[in-house]
């Protein structure tokens, strides 16, 4: 599920209440908070939300980059399936996942049900149609999401196994894995990012003993631990709830705590749509959902500027942190010069902003830092629109030398020329 505001910011981060709150399903229930799992294990051949589940191997490069007409998936992204940071041990993403799971164990002891190795490739009808994602909303977009055909898609987000799960009678469970989204570039987005998603279920007796009617009986426990999760993380933050929107859930919040200073936006959730539980679990039954990004926690816990340093090998960044310390802050090691390139042309009907940094990650790849519009304007002869991004290039690691920088950009004005058919400038 993933949290109204931009949640691409996992690729997101957790963002300042002040930003922006897109009506996008990328930002929808993001998961700055899906709910964790106990007990980590690989799930029996999914009917519906997986395609296949091919144990802990990546998937092959023919199954995921085909000669379909709707796939979109790039080379770069299909070479990050598989890394799995979220389980690798010390890892910051890792460290995150565990430290929720051991709250999760420590309140409710082997209630929940850990997944943390479903396929990453999914069906159209699993990541849209049973979180009730409406026909139109843009997150079915090819500008959003990666196709792998018509009906099958990289998942944008874990809440795709949410249905499935349920009718196996999973009724507390924590999935976490990587998801995919076509977005901006900058220090706060990533194409492949982790989420983790939380449900769970209660019985009629359950809210009839405590007084309270099904929804708010829900809603209260939902916030106890939600807001217990926040303290475990963060320390004793001062938490408070926003009332948003979602399709998955009603009512639905947001959770934000007030952390070094200012009001941050952690999670998205609410009370599961009964739609979903009554045509997947059983009757007369309630349940709470949540999802969160872990990036997003990560990089404001471990103070981690610059979201592509977890995919960093360099033991100067993993080094820095340790399985079950929560305590430690990223110190910088080396801060290397960027280069900035600018590039002008009039759009055509196939350019998007999110195709162009698609063009440039398959390029530059992590050498890109940012890309950002600083000029448009559309002339008032031919109506055109001319736009001028400034990619900045910088690697995390080493100096780059006009040479390699200058041979990318002319890789980037030909192909974008080529591809997405504008007019170079």
């Amino acid at each position: 599920m993933k949290a109204v505001s931009r949640i691409s910011s996992p690729a997101g981060l957790i963002q300042p209440v002040c930003s922006p709150r897109l009506a996008r399903l990328h930002q929808c229930f993001q998961p700055a908070v899906p709910a964790r799992v106990s007990r980590a294990r690989c799930m029996a051949p999914l009917a519906t939300a997986a395609v296949a589940v091919k144990g802990h191997a990546a998937p092959k490069r023919e199954d995921v980059i085909t000669a379909d007409p709707n796939n979109n998936v790039s080379d770069y992204i299909y070479e990050k399936m598989g890394v799995k940071l979220h389980q690798q041990k010390d890892h910051p993403i890792s460290i995150i996942r565990q430290a929720i799971y051991d709250y999760f164990d420590s309140r409710n002891p082997g209630l929940f049900t850990k997944f943390d190795d479903l396929y990453p490739v999914v069906s159209t009808r699993a990541n849209f149609d049973e979180v009730l994602v409406p026909a139109d909303h843009i997150s079915r977009s090819p500008n959003d999401t990666y196709y792998v055909s018509k009906d099958t898609v990289l998942r944008c987000h874990t809440s795709a196994h949410q249905a499935e799960l349920l009718r196996t009678g999973q009724s507390a469970f924590l999935v976490t894995g990587d998801v995919y989204r076509r977005d901006s570039i900058d220090a706060t987005h990533y194409p492949v990012f982790h989420q983790m998603e939380g449900v769970r279920v209660f019985k009629e007796e359950e809210w009839t003993a405590s007084g309270m009617s099904a929804t708010d009986f829900a809603a209260k426990e939902l916030k106890d631990s939600l807001e217990g999760l926040a303290k475990h993380l963060f320390g004793d933050v001062e938490c408070r709830w926003i009332d948003a929107y979602f399709p998955f859930t009603e009512p639905s919040y947001e959770l934000e705590i007030f952390f070094n200073g200012k009001w941050l936006e952690v999670l998205g959730c609410g009370v599961m749509e009964q739609k979903i539980l009554d045509e997947n679990f059983k009757p007369g039954h309630k349940a709470w959902a949540f999802g969160l990004g872990l990036e997003r926690l990560a990089m404001v816990l471990f103070e981690v500027p610059d979201i592509r340093l977890f995919w960093s090998q360099d033991d100067r960044f993993l080094k820095q942190f340790k399985d079950g310390d929560l305590k430690a802050r990223f110190k910088s090691y080396s801060k290397f010069p960027p280069c900035y390139k600018d590039i002008a042309f009039w759009v055509s009907p196939q350019f998007t902003e999110n195709n162009f940094c698609e063009l440039v990650r398959g390029i530059g790849g992590d050498l890109v830092e940012e890309v950002a519009l600083v000029d448009k304007f559309t002339s008032p002869k031919t109506q055109k629109t001319s736009n001028c991004f400034r990619i900045t290039y910088r690697s995390m690691e080493r100096s780059l030398t006009d040479e390699e920088i200058n041979a990318l950009q002319e890789s980037v004005r030909q192909k974008v020329a080529s591809e997405l058919k504008v007019e170079l400038r």
